[in-house]
Formats: structure tokens, C-alpha cells, sequence
């Protein structure tokens, strides 16, 4: 039976490594799928790849964690540092967001502006997700649903990966991978009783093996994985722009571009008779 499959890369317009792998990794490889750091100093160049690449599905990677806001607005201030750069953690960000109206009307605020900067420039989203899952977190999540609605968004990313990634016979995940993914998936529950209608896939797989994306895992996928769709998270790149002090992926970025393009990759996927889609072809189906 044919199982569909979205295999997506994160961050890109984060730098030009970044991008460059994107684009390398959908024409050479089996990248179907993007998701956009739209406040970050490549996203114009990522904007002109995206339009080169009519098959490559593009949706909104909302990041308030990394970068300078690119709403201009008082409003705001709370999510930034004294130098303009955005400050919180994600745990700083979940829990004071619980507190009041404050943060989560900046957070929507920007998140707008960032949705609204990529339509403005000539890209319809396919999808939106998060930088560090932050759209997980209940209160954010239902904040992102209403800003689906609004801008025609037909689907958000489903976090939930399931336990059995994390065991044998699967690879073994990233140090720590195992248990970030067992703080989301809860949280991932919960979105799914809060708007189903929105998450348009069974699973997601990647967060548990951010950073191990490897051939074998491309392998496991083939083998092992009987949800479908499932969206499969990635981080392809090469150095160039990337800096250590910012993000803990760097060298493993040229490895899951390897993985992406690898030639076993693509027979492991043809032999398991999974197709490959994109939130928008996912949709018109």
C-alpha cells in the first residue's frame, strides 16, 4: 500500500548554507517540503530559490527565539532584549504566556507579521510550524490556529512522534532527542482535541533524531513506519553563515543533506512504495 510521506527542512532563510542546501536537497535530492525563518538575513534569497522551485512546498517556520522581530511595535518589547533581539527561552516564553495577555498578544502579533511578510512576497504558505516547537505548547498552539484561519492556512505541524522511534528497531535517537520528544508528545495530544481539522498529517518523525537524520533512519522509515501521511523533520545544510554560538546543528546539517540525497535513500523509498508529497499536493488530493 502506498504511504505519503512529507519530508520537510527547517530554517530556511536562516543563512546562505542553509539555503543552498534546501534547494540541492529538493532538485538532487528527496526534500519535498520547507518551512521559513522569515526574520532571518537570508530569507529574500530563500524567497528567490522558492520561486525557482515551483514543486517545493513553502510554509512559515514563526521563530521568536532567534534573531531581531520584524514587527516594529512597542507591543512587542517584551519578547526582546535591549540590543532589539528576542530574549526569552522557550520555557520563559510557555510559562509567562500562561500569565496574561501580554506576551501572547506580541507573540501573535509577530507571528502575523512574519505569515504576513511571506504573502507579501509572493508565497502562498502551505503549512506553518515552529522554531523549537514552540507552536506545541497549548496556549501558543490555539494562537497559530486562529492565525491559520485568518491568513488560509490549511494545516500546522502535528508534533506527535511516537515512543516506538526511540527504540529498536530504529536508530538510536539524538542525545536528548528521546526525551524532547517525550515532553511534546503530550502537549501534541492535547492540540489534536483542540483543533483536529488543522493537522493535516498522523505523525511527525524527526524530533526525536534532530541531528541523526541518516541514511538508516531513511531506512527505518521504509521499513518500520505504517503511519501515513507522516511529515519528517529535517535540518540540511552546509557551514557557510551558520554560527556555533547560535545552534547546536552545524557539521550534522551537511549529513542530513548527504542523507537527503543519497541514492540509497531514494531506492529505500521507492522499494517501500512511499510517495513523496508536500502539504499543498497533500491537500488538493
Amino acid at each position: 500500500m502506498t504511504r505519503k510521506v512529507i519530508i520537510n527542512a527547517d530554517d530556511f532563510g536562516l543563512c546562505r548554507g542553509v539555503n543552498e542546501a534546501v534547494a540541492k536537497a529538493h532538485t538532487e535530492g528527496v526534500l519535498t517540503s520547507s518551512t521559513m525563518m522569515v526574520n532571518m538575513p537570508c530569507a529574500d534569497q530563500a524567497v528567490n530559490i522558492a520561486k525557482n522551485l515551483p514543486d517545493l512546498g513553502v510554509g512559515v517556520h514563526l521563530n521568536v527565539f532567534e534573531g531581531r522581530a520584524l514587527l516594529k511595535d512597542p507591543c512587542i518589547d517584551c519578547l526582546l532584549d535591549a540590543d532589539g533581539q528576542f530574549a526569552l527561552t522557550p520555557l520563559k516564553l510557555s510559562l509567562l504566556s500562561m500569565s496574561g495577555n501580554k506576551i501572547r498578544n506580541a507573540v501573535k502579533s509577530e507571528f502575523a507579521a512574519q505569515i504576513e511578510w511571506l504573502i507579501d512576497n509572493g508565497i502562498k504558505p502551505t503549512h506553518l510550524d515552529s522554531h523549537k516547537h514552540i507552536h506545541s505548547f497549548p496556549i501558543i498552539f490555539s494562537i497559530i490556529c486562529r492565525l491559520a484561519c485568518r491568513f488560509g492556512i490549511p494545516a500546522i505541524r502535528f508534533t506527535f512522534e511516537p515512543i516506538e522511534v526511540c527504540r529498536t528497531p530504529w536508530p538510536l535517537p539524538a542525545p536528548g532527542g528521546a526525551r524532547r520528544a517525550g515532553l511534546i508528545r503530550p502537549l501534541a495530544r492535547i492540540n489534536h482535541l483542540q483543533n483536529p481539522g488543522l493537522l493535516k498529517t498522523g505523525a511527525v518523525l524527526g524530533i526525536a533524531h534532530t541531528g541523526n537524520i541518516d541514511v538508516d533512519f531513511f531506512k527505518a522509515v521504509a521499513l518500520y513506519n505504517s503511519i501515513e501521511p507522516v511529515e519528517i523533520i529535517t535540518h540540511p545544510g552546509y557551514s557557510d553563515g551558520l554560527d556555533a554560538r547560535r545552534t547546536r546543528l552545524i557539521e550534522q546539517r551537511k549529513l542530513e543533506l548527504e542523507a537527503l540525497c543519497s541514492e540509497k535513500t531514494k531506492q529505500y523509498l521507492k522499494d517501500a512504495d512511499i510517495e513523496l508529497v508536500n502539504y499543498a499536493t497533500l491537500r488538493s488530493e
